[in-house]
């Protein structure tokens, strides 16, 4: 019986956790689970699993919970609410899900408390990768991904030797706006961006995906996770989103993970890790799929995966101020306060006015992340007041 805590509960990947968890109740048991506003659903996940310990994300909402929530469960809020969640001494696993970097705190904490961590919240490793590796590695824990990209990239290294890997290579479907013109950009509307083809997400991870920045925050999560240098990390779009990504060895051998777009099956890897567990999932149909299509990433339409690789060059904080500014950026298109294009004209910007500086602490991390996002502010207000036509 694995004892977990789960992060970001009711979101989609704290669901499809828990949905593993009861597939297998003889093989896991809820400690904690940490949420955000959504108290029914928390609710809903107290009466079925009975934690010992929620968190939500302020005392109102806390106090919603405890009003309905069963004899026996301890509700806690906020950022120290869900930090006591992933430190319960009784949890032998953390799920890290909780969305953007409002994760870090607690994912650092799990690690600080010497619980191995599924991480599905990649600002974590963005923000503050070689802190938290580091970390790890000095408490003898574990960070399994979760994301299916990563999660490929961990099964495709197993049993091989790591000296001997030229590359990895992360797949991405190129989002709603893969066959979109160049001049067509500038006019996208937030609905039509949000219409990924393949996975359900949420808004702001759909419109990265769209913007392919997504895949710009995955190469630097993979950086750190699999400690290979940037220049040996490449994207190829795969919109058929089954080869989940690959890992290519010094003989030229290349190692693919291939499945459904469904995520149950990185979840159920990371928890279950070393074991896999039996999914009553569909079976991948090679036969009916036909063919698989791979092609390169078009750096003149979606220039803001390059910027990763930028701020992986400048090093230090400026990953972190990267995924602040596209925070801002990202919420500003959505709420049409610049265009599609200017996202990536945004974090530009942000990311070249940045001095770098180490990053020794998760709460200077976050303070960089907050820069990024305060200097995007800035510049979306710029773009407003700008005269038509410049």
């Amino acid at each position: 019986m694995k004892r977990v805590a789960i992060l970001g509960s009711t979101g989609s990947i704290g669901v499809q956790a828990l949905d593993v968890v009861g597939r297998f109740p003889d093989r896991f048991e809820v400690v904690g689970l940490a949420a955000g506003r959504n108290a029914p659903r928390l609710l809903e996940q107290i009466r079925r699993f009975r934690p010992r310990v929620v968190s939500v994300c302020d005392e109102a909402a806390a106090r919603a919970v405890r009003a309905e929530a069963p004899p026996g469960t301890e509700v806690l809020s906020g950022d120290a609410g869900a930090v006591a969640v992933a430190s319960h001494p009784d949890a032998a696993f953390v799920l890290a899900a909780i969305s953007g970097g409002a994760g870090l705190r607690s994912t650092a904490a799990a690690i600080e408390a010497g619980k191995p961590v599924g991480l599905a919240n990649k600002e974590s490793m963005v923000l503050a990768g070689e802190l938290l590796m580091a970390r790890a590695a000095a408490k003898g824990v574990a960070i399994l991904p979760v994301d299916s990209e990563h999660s490929a990239i961990h099964q495709s290294l197993v049993g091989h030797n790591r000296g001997e890997v030229r590359r990895l290579i992360l797949t991405a479907s190129g989002g709603p706006l893969r066959c979109t013109p160049a001049a067509e950009l500038a006019a996208v509307t937030p609905e039509r961006a949000l219409k990924h083809p393949n996975w359900s997400m949420g808004d702001k991870i759909t419109i990265d995906s769209a913007t392919l920045m997504n895949k710009g925050l995955e190469v630097i999560e993979a950086r750190w996770l699999f400690g290979v240098e940037q220049q040996r990390i490449d994207i190829v779009v795969h919109p058929e989103s089954v080869v989940h990504s690959m890992v290519e060895y010094v003989d030229g051998s290349i190692v693919a993970q291939l499945g459904i777009s469904d995520m149950r099956g990185p979840i159920s890897y990371a928890m279950g890790h070393p074991e896999r567990m039996p999914l009553d999932l569909p079976p991948l149909d090679l036969g009916r799929l036909g063919k698989l299509t791979f092609e390169p990433p078009d750096p003149a339409r979606f220039p803001a995966y390059t910027l990763a690789y930028r701020a992986l060059e400048l090093g230090g904080t400026a990953p972190a101020v990267l995924s602040g500014a596209d925070e801002a950026a990202v919420a500003a298109f959505l709420a049409r306060r610049c265009s599609f294009t200017q996202i990536a004209d945004v974090c530009a910007d942000v990311l070249e006015a940045h001095v770098a500086e180490p990053v020794r602490s998760v709460e200077q991390a976050l303070a960089a992340s907050e820069h990024g996002r305060r200097e995007a502010e800035k510049r979306v207000g710029a773009l407003a007041r700008a005269p038509a036509g410049r």
